[in-house]
């Protein structure tokens, strides 16, 4: 009986933080990671090693989720990634978790600061996921990471909410418009977690992490491993019926 090919996921921004917890989970059900990094190349290469100890095959690469020009470059280097490090042609999954943090009330935010957040979490996702379409698998999965602040509010996030609000828009057109190649499209909304994204504030700064915890009904601040198995579920075969949907993963966080 012929050997059925491990499965390759591509996830932006997993060298780090819930990214890279992400990886981690992917790996431990066998299924290939090629990961991303935009500027730590040693933390990256470190979550490569630990991929592989979990007896996958795994690559990283840079990549710069707001620079769209640079986008042709970087699918140029992961065509031949395919195929030098995994013997293959396409991937199967795209998870599109890259992103920085804004804090800034509305009235403050300049155009830059707005341009920077659209072109990283809704720009930048939209055309790498446009790029990816020749080299993704059909029966494969697109995973878009967003945030429960596209639920609730939070004073200081509109520019940063509004995108994530837009890419969960975007996923429902994606699983509608690519159902034909039998690719489902779903999105992963994790509430506050303890990582460093945004300079760790809900991780270091105490009276944050209480408030998170005194608003979520399992009273306690997320941590990346809470999020991590959600989104290698959704590259399963035991999520094939699963499409076009928004699983919040926040612990009941603002009910």
């Amino acid at each position: 009986m012929a050997t059925v090919p491990a499965k390759i996921a591509l996830v932006t921004g997993g060298s780090r933080g819930l990214g890279r917890d992400m990886s981690i989970r992917l790996a431990e059900k066998g299924i290939n990671v090629i990961l991303t990094y935009h500027s730590k190349k040693e933390e990256a290469a470190e979550v490569v090693v630990i991929l592989e100890g979990n007896g996958v095959k795994a690559a990283a690469l840079q990549f710069d989720a707001g620079d769209i020009k640079s986008f042709d470059g970087f699918f140029a280097e992961l065509g031949k990634t395919l195929k030098s490090t995994f013997n293959a042609d396409k991937f199967d999954f795209l998870v599109n978790n890259a992103g920085v943090a804004l804090y800034a009330p509305f009235q403050e935010t300049t155009e830059e600061q707005f341009d920077m957040i659209m072109d990283i979490h809704y720009k930048g996702v939209f055309f790498i996921t446009q790029k990816s379409l020749a080299l993704l698998n059909d029966g494969g999965g697109i995973v878009n990471i967003s945030s429960g602040l596209a639920r609730f509010s939070q004073p200081g996030s509109s520019a940063y909410g509004s995108a994530k609000a837009a890419i969960e828009t975007l996923t429902r057109y994606l699983a509608k418009e690519l159902g034909a190649r039998q690719i489902r499209a779903n999105v992963v909304a994790p509430g506050a977690i303890e990582t460093d994204f945004g300079g760790g504030r809900v991780r270091d700064n105490a009276e944050i992490n209480k408030m998170v915890a005194g608003i979520t009904a399992l009273g306690r601040v997320g941590k990346p491993d809470d999020i991590g198995g959600v989104v290698a579920f959704l590259c399963t075969d035991d999520a094939k019926w699963v499409n076009a949907q928004r699983i919040e993963v926040s612990g009941g966080m603002a009910l």
